[in-house]
């Protein structure tokens, strides 16, 4: 019992990470409007989705809570420790709480904005690189699929780069750079086949004033 005392005493912000991360709101939202969002569009209850089927301001709450429910925690932990490793941990946490959250028998979003969220603490630079990366590619190929492995990449490299200028690796901080980019490239994996079949849908975000599907 003490050593479990001892365990939660020092890695509760990752547990509570997983818990805040898990939280779908997505399809809360849907749920709100009297829809299961799985059902409608890509079936996913990411905020793409959302603004797609249910329009601009309710996918944008959505982006924005799912940005936040990934920063939140890890801001915690780095409030309440110095540990590197409990920061790490606690954003793989909140991006696993929502890439398999347990409301929905593990099955949730593909996490792009949560770990978004959880990772810009720990790597600023490559976040924004990764952000400005995903606009462009929003921009240039109207395939979010696409801009968000482009973005997934840009993590590490742009680690990879920072590093080699300065001439200091820390592995662990790599570590969660290509954890973050191989995880949203394997949820991206279906999205990769219908690209290569040609079937995948560009990006066109359903309007505010469109009527909501029933």
């Amino acid at each position: 019992m003490s050593e479990l005392s001892e365990f939660l005493s020092q890695w509760w912000p990752a547990l509570l990470a997983f818990f805040v991360g898990a939280t779908p709101f997505g399809f809360l939202a849907g749920k709100m409007k009297g829809i299961d969002i799985r059902d409608h569009g890509s079936g996913n209850i990411g905020a793409t989705n959302v603004l797609r089927t249910l329009g601009k301001p309710i996918g944008i709450t959505v982006l924005v809570l799912d940005i936040f429910k990934g920063m939140i925690p890890v801001i915690i932990a780095k409030s309440v420790s110095d540990s590197s490793s409990l920061h790490i941990a606690t954003a793989i946490t909140a991006i696993l709480g929502h890439n398999y959250t347990f409301w929905l028998k593990f099955k949730g979003g593909k996490g792009i904005a949560t770990t978004a969220g959880a990772v810009i603490p720990i790597l600023t630079i490559p976040i924004l690189v990764a952000i400005a990366t995903w606009l462009l590619f929003l921009k240039l190929t109207r395939y979010v699929s696409v801009a968000s492995i482009a973005a997934a990449l840009a993590i590490p490299i742009t680690l990879s780069i920072q590093n080699l200028v300065s001439g200091q690796w820390d592995r662990v901080v790599f570590g969660l750079a290509a954890f973050v980019c191989l995880l949203a490239i394997w949820k991206h994996r279906a999205n990769i086949q219908r690209l290569r079949r040609g079937e995948e849908n560009r990006f066109a975000p359903k309007s505010s004033s469109s009527k909501t599907p029933s």
